[in-house]
């Protein structure tokens, strides 16, 4: 691996203050075990205000929900319970985690598939529910009216939408209803205008395409009018998430990269991957077929600079721009960032257990962690990992594939080649940065009674940086005069 076929990821923020302590890293893999995931809460909150500041510019209101499922992190949600956001929480488990971190359900956003208990507890608590199918409305309105709940504030949401000569949705999605059974749900709340307060729609899309989210907002906003020409007065319109993240420092990396990476799977240049996977490429016949699957990792428009951007286009045939649309309805704007929200809001440790070479001349390099402990693979983002070394030594960089301690083929923490400064030995660590959307514990499990990462909240504290268990983490500590 050439020394140049590097993906350096970008670290800002508190992040940077703690990669440049090593020791002290050392110090916490040693006493907490390996892997080790780190987050910093404060960081959260930044990230909101710069979401909130791309509301302020186009004289938007809405709240702004974290996406739950993105982290199980206590000190992230109860830092959040201190400001100004609320939570978009996706199974009983989430709601009851949010509440026990200070939020009221008036905070709260219930998404995602709800069993009866779910439900249940949204709508006594108060919170808003984003309702996926007229059966659910259904299932929503009993319970209400059998337990004399005060009335549920409800969101419809849409996934698929007709317009002239354009599909919307880039592939069918398994939530949300398509805008023409939107008759049907009226009927529903209709029927049971005491129970259920219809506050607005929102829509799913499984894509990062500016111009089919543009039309989806526009098919909230004509939805929208046809509820008010029901008689109904919904408020708001909820536009998910979906915003994306920079993970990488360098545009010309990522685009050298991948260059390189359509060399090798067409066969001419070494493989870069473990038996030169493709990431969805292939060759047939001499030529390059598939479409590569990666995660655009350096992304130049990525978080509220995306909003900002959506927000700023033209309605496909509404003639003005959707903010203005918004502004003109005196609509709230609902977001549910949860990659966006954790940008540069934590980092996994794994320290070395094992450094061989294979008959190949593979370097194959072992850490106490596993593929579901550090899935960027999974989710097809390539970035390479920060080598944090107990000992000093020359630079001489060396390409190595990272593997797991699952006896499983494929536990692979990077299926391509990583180039490192040099060599590492037992016991050095490896920084797996940027990892707190959806990398560090969406995946992680007890398989082979491998040990799951225990978690701690960093913070700034005098003379630089301190930190707690995840789980001790509250507020006050970060916030001290």
């Amino acid at each position: 691996m050439e020394p140049d076929l590097v993906l350096k990821p970008l670290v800002s923020g508190l992040l940077r203050e703690v990669l440049d302590a090593p020791g002290r890293l050392t110090e916490m893999v040693a006493a907490l075990g390996s892997p080790l995931n780190v987050v910093v809460p404060q960081q959260i909150e930044t990230n909101a205000a710069q979401y909130r500041a791309v509301y302020g510019r186009h004289r938007l209101r809405g709240a702004i929900y974290f996406a739950h499922k993105a982290n199980r992190s206590s000190a992230l949600i109860r830092q959040l319970a201190a400001g100004s956001c609320g939570v978009d929480v996706a199974s009983l488990g989430e709601l009851q985690h949010a509440l026990e971190a200070g939020f009221t359900g008036a905070r709260l956003m219930a998404t995602g598939p709800k069993d009866t208990e779910f439900l249940w507890l949204a709508a006594r608590v108060g919170a808003m529910i984003n309702v996926d199918s007229c059966e659910e409305l259904v299932e929503l309105a009993e319970l209400v009216g059998r337990f004399a709940l005060a009335p549920v504030r409800v969101m419809i949401r849409l996934s698929a939408f007709d317009s002239p000569g354009v599909t919307i949705a880039s592939r069918r999605s398994r939530f949300g209803i398509h805008a023409r059974e939107l008759a049907s749900g009226f009927d529903i709340l209709d029927r049971h205008r005491d129970l259920l307060d219809l506050r607005g729609m929102a829509y799913h899309l499984d894509t990062t395409g500016l111009d089919e989210k543009a039309r989806a907002l526009e098919g909230c906003l004509l939805a929208v009018h046809e509820a008010q020409a029901r008689g109904f007065t919904p408020d708001a319109i909820d536009i998910g998430g979906g915003f994306g993240v920079n993970y990488l420092r360098d545009r010309g990396e990522w685009d050298r990269y991948t260059t390189e990476f359509g060399k090798a799977v067409l066969g001419t240049r070494a493989p870069m991957t473990w038996q030169n996977h493709g990431y969805g490429l292939r060759t047939e016949a001499g030529t390059l077929r598939g479409t590569l699957g990666l995660y655009p990792a350096h992304r130049d428009l990525a978080g509220a600079d995306y909003l900002d951007e959506l927000l700023g286009r033209e309605s496909p045939s509404l003639g003005r721009p959707l903010a203005t649309l918004l502004l003109e309805g005196l609509y709230d704007l609902h977001i549910e960032p949860g990659r966006g929200l954790t940008d540069q809001c934590g980092l996994t440790l794994a320290r070395v257990s094992q450094v061989r070479t294979n008959a190949a001349g593979d370097v194959l390099v072992a850490v106490a962690a596993n593929s579901r402990d550090i899935s960027t693979e999974d989710h097809a983002v390539l970035m390479d990992p920060i080598l944090v070394s107990r000992t000093p030594g020359a630079d001489e960089p060396v390409g190595v594939y990272l593997t797991g301690n699952l006896c499983l083929e494929d536990d692979f923490i990077t299926r391509r080649q990583v180039t490192l400064p040099r060599v590492p030995v037992a016991g050095d660590l490896l920084a797996f940065v940027n990892t707190a959307g959806y990398f560090m514990d969406f995946a992680a499990d007890h398989a082979l009674m491998q040990p799951i990462a225990r978690k701690v909240a960093v913070y700034p504290a005098e003379g630089g940086w301190t930190w707690c268990l995840d789980e001790q983490y509250w507020p006050v500590k970060g916030n001290r005069a």
